[in-house]
C-alpha cells in the first residue's frame, strides 16, 4: 500500500485485517516504507535491488521518521555506488558469530551445558572459570591459546591464590581442552606434562591436626557466629568433604540424619550421615534464613573460602593446614576413640573392596552413628 508517511500516520497505522504484517510505502521516497505487525510493532525498511536481487533492509526502529528517511537516502546512495547493505550486514554477522563461537569462553559454556549432568563438580569448575580464567583468556580463540598464555595465567593465580589453586585451574583447563579436542578435527591441547606447580610429593598430604591445633581452631570457630566457622566445625564432626558440607541444605536433613544426594557425593551415591548430638548442636546455632544452611542469604551457599580461612588462621594462630585436613584428622580421631576400622571407613563413605564389598550390603547405620558419637565425644574432650 502506498501513502505519504507522516508522524501521525505512523502512530495510528495498523496491520490490515487478517494479515500478520502490512507494509506502507512512502510516496515521497521510493523504496522507503513502514512495516506494522498485527501485534502493533513498527519498523522502517528500505527496499532496493542489487546484483539482480530484491533486498529489504530493516532500519533502526527507534529512529524518528525524519531520521529514518535520511538513513534510507544514505543507503540509496550506497546502492547506487554498487554496495549491497543487506549482504554486507549478513557477512558481518556471520563473521562475528564465527569469531565468538571459537573463543575459549564460548567453548567452555558449551562444555558446562553438555557435561553438567555427568560431573558433580561442574558448579565449582564453572565458578573457577568465571573468576580466574575468563577475565584473562575468555575472549581468545581457543585454537590461538599458547602454552605461554596458560603459564602466565597460572603464575598470576599462584602468586595471588597459591600453588594448589593454580594446579586446580590447570586441571579444569586440561579437561576442557581434551573435551574440545574430541569434538574438533584441528584442535590440539597446549597443555603438556610438567606444567603443574606442585610436585607429586607435595600433593600427597598427610597433615593431621594436633590436639593443641584442634583446640585452637575449634575455639576460634566457636567464638565467631559466621557460616564458614560453623561449617568448619561440622566438617570435623561429620568427616565430610568441604563442598559436601558447604552446600548442605535444610531439605537434606531428616530428624537426626543427613542424606547427601548422589550428585554432590564423590561415589555418585546417596549417602546417609547420622548426625551426632554435637553436629546437631552446631546446626541448631545456625540461623534458618533460606534453603542453604551455610549461607549469607539462604539462597546460595557461601563461596570464596580463602579470605575466611585466612581470618580463621589469624584468630586461631594455626597455619599451614587445609580444610581437607579436617577429614583426615577426623578419621585419625575415630581410630583413637576405638572405632573399628570398617565402621570408620564407612563413615567416610569409602568403598569396602573385595568380596565383602560385593556381598555385604548391610547399611551399618547404627554402627556409623555410634562412631560419630565417639568422634564427637573425643573432640569435646580435646577442645574443652
Amino acid at each position: 500500500m502506498r501513502t505519504v508517511l507522516t508522524a501521525n500516520f505512523i502512530k495510528t497505522a495498523t496491520a490490515e485485517p487478517g494479515k500478520e504484517r502490512s507494509v506502507y510505502w512512502d510516496m515521497t521516497l521510493p523504496g522507503f516504507g513502514l512495516v506494522v505487525t498485527s501485534s502493533g510493532a513498527r519498523s522502517f525498511v528500505y527496499q532496493y535491488r542489487a546484483n539482480g536481487r530484491s533486498r529489504r533492509l530493516t532500519i533502526n526502529s527507534t529512529l524518528a521518521l525524519a531520521d529514518a528517511r535520511k538513513e534510507a537516502i544514505k543507503r540509496k546512495g550506497e546502492v547506487a555506488k554498487g554496495s549491497d547493505p543487506v549482504l554486507e550486514r549478513r557477512i558481518k554477522a556471520a563473521a562475528q558469530k564465527t569469531a565468538t563461537s571459537g573463543t575459549l569462553e564460548f567453548v567452555a559454556r558449551e562444555y558446562f551445558k553438555r557435561e553438567a549432568r555427568r560431573l558433580r563438580t561442574m558448579p565449582e569448575r564453572q565458578a573457577t572459570f568465571e573468576r580466574l580464567v575468563f577475565p584473562t583468556l575468555g575472549a581468545l580463540q581457543i585454537g590461538d591459546i599458547r602454552r605461554v598464555d596458560i603459564n602466565r595465567l597460572l603464575d598470576q593465580i599462584e602468586d595471588k591464590r597459591g600453588s594448589g589453586m593454580a594446579d586446580m585451574t590447570l586441571l579444569y583447563l586440561s579437561r576442557l581442552f581434551n573435551w574440545h579436542a574430541v569434538r574438533s578435527d584441528d584442535f590440539r591441547t597446549p597443555i603438556v606434562r610438567g606444567m603443574r606447580r606442585l610436585k607429586a610429593a607435595d600433593r600427597m598430604r598427610t597433615r593431621v591436626l594436633s590436639d593443641d591445633e584442634l583446640r585452637a581452631i575449634w575455639s576460634a570457630a566457636s567464638a565467631r557466629p559466621a557460616p564458614f566457622h560453623s561449617a568448619i566445625k561440622l566438617i570435623l564432626l561429620t568427616a565430610t568433604r568441604r563442598n559436601e558440607a558447604i552446600r548442605m541444605s535444610w531439605d537434606e536433613i531428616d530428624k537426626h540424619d543427613w542424606t547427601i544426594p548422589a550428585a554432590r557425593y564423590k561415589t555418585n551415591t546417596d549417602t546417609l550421615i547420622p548426625l551426632s548430638r554435637a553436629a546437631q548442636a552446631v546446626l541448631a546455632e545456625v540461623p534458618r534464613i533460606g534453603r542453604f544452611i551455610f549461607s549469607h542469604d539462604g539462597k546460595r551457599p557461601i563461596t570464596g573460602f580463602s579470605r575466611p580461612k585466612r581470618r580463621l588462621d589469624r584468630e586461631s594462630g594455626v597455619t599451614g593446614w587445609t580444610i581437607h585436613d579436617l577429614r583426615r584428622t577426623a578419621r585419625s580421631l575415630m581410630s583413637r576413640a576405638g572405632v573399628p576400622a570398617d565402621h570408620a571407613e564407612r563413615c567416610l563413605g569409602h568403598v569396602i573392596g573385595g568380596v565383602r564389598g560385593i556381598y555385604d550390603r548391610h547399611e551399618y547405620r547404627s554402627e556409623r552413628a555410634a562412631a560419630f558419637e565417639a568422634l564427637a565425644k573425643l573432640i569435646a574432650t580435646i577442645t574443652e
